[in-house]
């Protein structure tokens, strides 16, 4: 597989206008010399597959800061389940369209003020996003192109890949503490089966963000490279990955990772009791509204 013509999709136009196509067959584009392309946008999402090569590219496109809104996890759901079902798709890059961004992470605003069965269905579409992207018998490879804390951060570890902006302002890690707010354990093994033990405890008390550079050497990424070619170095890797055979890569990434999904799976719904426990306390409920709070004095 040609690494020019993965380049070609990643760095291509990439734009869909008007109506998303999310339900029924994706729009088919090609111009000479080029291979069919399958388009589809919605809100939050849009997709590109380029058929010759098998890889999609699925950005991220909810500015300000890619918030993971039950909007926006719904229509991630539903966009990667698409594709793993597309036998033409083997690959998928996730990035962001917005900005200095990859994605800040849970929206707060989710967890704030609303009902109990509202957070219950917030709760199960962020386990469910977790689901589909660990899980997924596709090669996935984040191509983080911003700041990265908090669910964004979940979303990148739980790619087989990580190639980062080497940007001294971008940051990535699991900060939840920071917000009087407690990492699920199933974050918590993300965490430990990419960077270990120790450093995931240090790093889940504390809260801890770590630069491009610190975030290499402990592993939470793979790669560093400049920001005007991370794409290009996802499209480079997504080749290496996809020269080994399917069948052989899917069973060995199952078998790594079917512990962890199969522990979550067995206590998902305990664990969607315990978010809503959580969440309704009047002290977490103060100090989502104090940090909201802050964040609109930022803002102002």
């Amino acid at each position: 597989m040609a690494v020019a013509r993965l380049a070609r999709l990643v760095l291509g136009p990439g734009a869909v206008r008007g109506r998303g196509a999310v339900a029924g067959s994706l729009p088919r584009c090609a111009g000479p010399g080029r291979a069919p392309r399958r388009l589809f946008s919605n809100r939050n999402i849009l997709v590109e597959l380029e058929e010759g090569a098998g890889v999609a590219v699925m950005k991220m496109k909810s500015p300000p800061v890619n918030s993971l809104s039950l909007d926006f996890l719904t229509e991630f759901s539903i966009s990667l389940e698409k594709l793993e079902n597309d036998r033409g798709c083997r690959g998928v890059i996730l990035t962001s369209a917005v900005p200095k961004i990859f994605s800040a992470g849970l929206d707060i605003k989710e967890m704030c003020g609303k009902s109990a069965e509202h957070y219950a269905e917030f709760w199960r579409a962020v386990q469910e996003m977790w689901l589909k992207l660990y899980k997924s018998n596709m090669v996935t490879i984040a191509a983080i192109n911003g700041n990265c804390p908090a669910g964004g951060c979940l979303m990148a570890v739980s790619c087989d890949y990580r190639i980062m902006a080497e940007n001294p302002k971008y940051s990535i890690g699991l900060n939840e503490t920071q917000l009087g707010i407690v990492a699920p354990f199933w974050f918590k093994d993300t965490m430990v089966n990419t960077i270990g033990h120790r450093a995931t405890e240090r790093s889940l008390q504390l809260g801890l963000l770590y630069s491009a550079s610190d975030a290499l050497k402990i592993g939470i990424v793979d790669e560093l490279v400049p920001e005007e070619k991370v794409l290009n170095a996802a499209a480079a890797t997504m080749s290496q990955w996809l020269a080994i055979p399917d069948y052989a890569r899917q069973i060995s990434k199952s078998m790594m990772r079917k512990p962890t999904l199969d522990r979550m799976l067995t206590h998902r719904e305990s664990d969607i009791q315990n978010f809503v426990s959580f969440v309704t306390k009047d002290s977490i409920q103060k100090s989502l509204q104090t940090y909201m709070e802050r964040l609109k004095q930022r803002k102002g």
